[in-house]
């Protein structure tokens, strides 16, 4: 009743709402078979990226990229506002990522996932995570990118939650050669308003997004790429990742982050 009363008293958002929805599902149309024919034919399938990017445009984003991301032999390390980051990110350089085991179940969202190889790790069975860190290695090894969003929840974008280091223990060693290249995702203040914190479920999210008026910029700042291997442990890995997207975090709000 009361998204009822939000459509019928605000109809451009709604109708926004409908084409925006209208927008994901032709890119899903177009992209989901040719995706499925790809991966017969044995090739790398550029459709998922593509549909990712159409994704971040449908919700209004636009992105400006700042540095040059590694195409290749690269895990990801970002600080993480909304699940838009995920298209954001998967449009740019066609990453797979690391998420909550609980979104594998979301009806339609959960099955994307997979379909872009996501690994799914648990927040609360401890005892899980030489399991997932084999997993993460075997993704790797398969020579995607991988991105990983290790405060292990969103923020307003303003400020940087502590790592979460165990996941970074599968680059100790790594399965192949590849760099950690840390990335910054800077939403200008009418994507911070958007951002998915506190105890707001993930549709009344959504909603917001695909009602509103307008567009919003996002960019994203790919930093210097390190070696993992010059650091001695998962603990110092993570710190590192931490500490040069805290920096550059710090320098977008003008020395306050």
């Amino acid at each position: 009743m009361k998204s009822l009363r939000i459509a019928l008293a605000d109809p451009a958002g709604t109708l926004r709402l409908i084409a925006r929805m209208l927008w994901l599902c032709g890119a899903l149309a177009l992209c989901l078979p040719l995706h499925g024919l790809w991966r017969a034919l044995g090739r790398p399938s550029p459709w998922a990226r593509q549909f990712l990017w159409h994704a971040a445009r449908a919700c209004g984003v636009k992105v400006s990229i700042i540095g040059t991301p590694l195409p290749g032999d690269v895990f990801y390390v970002a600080n993480h506002l909304s699940w838009i980051d995920i298209p954001i990110l998967g449009g740019i350089t066609g990453t797979a990522f690391v998420s909550q085991d609980k979104i594998r179940d979301w009806p339609i969202v959960g099955w994307l996932a997979q379909l872009n190889h996501t690994v799914f790790v648990s927040r609360t069975d401890r005892m899980a995570v030489d399991a997932q860190i084999a997993e993460l290695r075997a993704a790797l090894a398969e020579r995607q990118p991988v991105t990983i969003f290790p405060e292990g929840t969103t923020t307003d974008g303003r400020s940087l939650l502590p790592f979460k280091p165990p996941l970074f223990q599968v680059l100790l060693p790594p399965p192949r050669a590849l760099k950690i290249q840390p990335v910054v995702l800077d939403f200008d203040d009418a994507g911070k308003s958007l951002a998915w914190v506190g105890e707001e479920t993930a549709p009344a999210n959504a909603w917001r997004v695909f009602r509103r008026k307008g567009s919003f910029q996002v960019r994203a700042h790919f930093l210097a790429p390190f070696d993992p291997g010059d650091h001695p442990h998962r603990k110092a890995i993570s710190a590192e990742s931490r500490r040069r997207i805290a920096e550059a975090l710090s320098a977008t709000l003008g020395g306050t982050g």
